[in-house]
Order: C-alpha cells, then sequence, then structure tokens
C-alpha cells in the first residue's frame, strides 16, 4: 500500500517538473510573468483526451498537446509583445480566463462540468502502460527529457541572450537582437512542455474536467519557480519535491478532505512568504524577487 502511495507520489513530482521547467524558462530566464501557463496544461490535457478517446494513437495525441499548445504560446506572444511585468501577468491571466470558460462551456466537445471520464492510460503501439510502475517510468523519462532539453537551451548562447532580454531589453534591442522573437520561442517552447505535461496528468488522473485548470492551480507551479530560485534549473527539481511532499502528512493528521484542500494554499502562501523576507534569491536563484 505504501509502495503505490510512494509511486504515486513520484508520477505527481515527474508530472509537476515537466511543468514547472518550462515556466522557469519563461520567468526565471527571459523574465515573462506567465500566469497563462495552466492554460496551455489545460489544452494539452484535453487535446490528448480527446484525440485518444477518438481513436488516434496515443503517441499522435501526445504530440499533438505539445504542438497544439505551442501553437496558442505563440499567438499568445503577438498581442503580449510589447506587455512586461504586471501587465503582461494580467493579459496571460485572461487568457487562463477564456480557456477555463470555453472548457466549461463548450460543452459538446468538452462536455463542460461533467468533465471527460475515461481517458485510457497510454498505449505504445500495443504496450500498454496500465499499472502506475510503468506510467512513473515514462514520466521519468519525459521529466529527464525536459529538463535536459532546458538546460540546453538555458547554457547555449540563445539562453544567455534570453537572460540580457531578462536584465536590460532596450539594451538587447541595440546590440541588434530581436527580442520580441526571442520571447515569441521561448513562450512557444514553455506552452509545447505545458501541454506535454496536461499529456501526461489527463492520462494518469483518467478524468479531467475544468476545475482541474483554474488559475488557483497556477499558484503551487509559480511556488516552485520562486522557492527554487530564479534562473536555477537544480533549485526548480529540489523545490518541485519539497512542495508536492510538504502538504502530504495533512492527509494522515485526520482533516476533512475539505480543510486539507484550503491548508494546502495556506502552506504554499507561508511559505512564499518566508522565501521573500528571508532569503529573497530562491533557494538557488540567481535573481532577486523585486
Amino acid at each position: 500500500m505504501f509502495s503505490a502511495y510512494l509511486v504515486h507520489l513520484l508520477i505527481l513530482i515527474g508530472i509537476n517538473l515537466v511543468l514547472a521547467l518550462p515556466l522557469q524558462l519563461a520567468v526565471g530566464y527571459t523574465g515573462l510573468l506567465n500566469l497563462g501557463h495552466i492554460a496551455f496544461y489545460a489544452i494539452g490535457a484535453y487535446t490528448s483526451a480527446l484525440l485518444v478517446l477518438h481513436g488516434y494513437p496515443f503517441i499522435v495525441a501526445f504530440l499533438a498537446a505539445g504542438i497544439i499548445s505551442m501553437i496558442f504560446g505563440l499567438l499568445l506572444s503577438i498581442p503580449t509583445n510589447k506587455l512586461k511585468g504586471d501587465y503582461l501577468a494580467l493579459a496571460t491571466m485572461g487568457f487562463s480566463f477564456v480557456v477555463y470558460a470555453v472548457a466549461l462551456n463548450w460543452t459538446s466537445l468538452t462536455r463542460g462540468p461533467l468533465g471527460i471520464p475515461g481517458i485510457p492510460k497510454p498505449n505504445f503501439f500495443g504496450l500498454m502502460l496500465s499499472d502506475n510502475t510503468s506510467f512513473l517510468a515514462f514520466t521519468i523519462i519525459i521529466a529527464l527529457i525536459t529538463f535536459l532539453v532546458i538546460k540546453k537551451i538555458t547554457d547555449s548562447p540563445f539562453g544567455k541572450t534570453l537572460e540580457a532580454t531578462r536584465d536590460n531589453e532596450l539594451a538587447t534591442r541595440t546590440l541588434g537582437k530581436n527580442t520580441f522573437k526571442l520571447k515569441s520561442i521561448t513562450l512557444a517552447v514553455s506552452a509545447f512542455f505545458a501541454g506535454i505535461a496536461g499529456s501526461l496528468y489527463a492520462h494518469y488522473i483518467t478524468f479531467i474536467d475544468p476545475s482541474s485548470f483554474t488559475l488557483m492551480q497556477v499558484i503551487p507551479i509559480l511556488c516552485i519557480v520562486i522557492v527554487g530560485g530564479l534562473a536555477s534549473l537544480k533549485g526548480t527539481v529540489l523545490a518541485t519535491i519539497i512542495l508536492v511532499l510538504l502538504p502530504e502528512p495533512l492527509r494522515f493528521v485526520g482533516f476533512p478532505s475539505s480543510i486539507v484542500g484550503p491548508a494546502r494554499q495556506i502552506i504554499y502562501a507561508l511559505l512564499l512568504l518566508a522565501i521573500l523576507i528571508y532569503k529573497p534569491k530562491g533557494i538557488y536563484g540567481r535573481v532577486r524577487l523585486d
């Protein structure tokens, strides 16, 4: 029983890692405070679930989840090109509300608040990942690929230009760099991996509905980025493990489920306040949270 619970927690850590690493690329390395990240997660989840339920192979649905999310990321980058800081956060937050409203009201496609049940487990050419142990192995592989791709980007000259854009966009443009193109690529890459994480979530839980993708759901992921430290992949990995495991003891205290959820949000809020006050750069961050 305990081993099954441990496997479940490791899968959640893997999915959250695939979701948090690309947000770190956008927020920590490029300075794009993107609160629409959860919308890309939702797009990926619904895309993958609907395609598989309509008879498409899992691998096609899995890749389509990332590609379609990436397209929406590119589209979002166009109207938000000149926005920064709080204004960018508000614009991307609005995008999250739009995606949530579509998922809630387009009942002929998404079943609205009833959700989509019976999402099958991944099937690779007849090999069904029906048990959680095999799904964990698949999740670890995807999380490792995500980490390596994001690290390759951040260690490259392109990644250094992203950091320059974050620190001083005007100076970067003066040096002849197309910052609009840089930010668009970053948002597209971030959206792609968020869509992949959404596909993993949908096929693991086997049920999705709009309540899984509200703005409140982006708070834990943003906490991971801030607690781990901006522009730190190592910190993101450590913070993902900490924040996924931190609220788990509440399940064994005997609190009713109606209390566990709000208590989890309180823990995240207190942790954020502690980080902001005592360690403004996060655990391994290289940029202050100013």
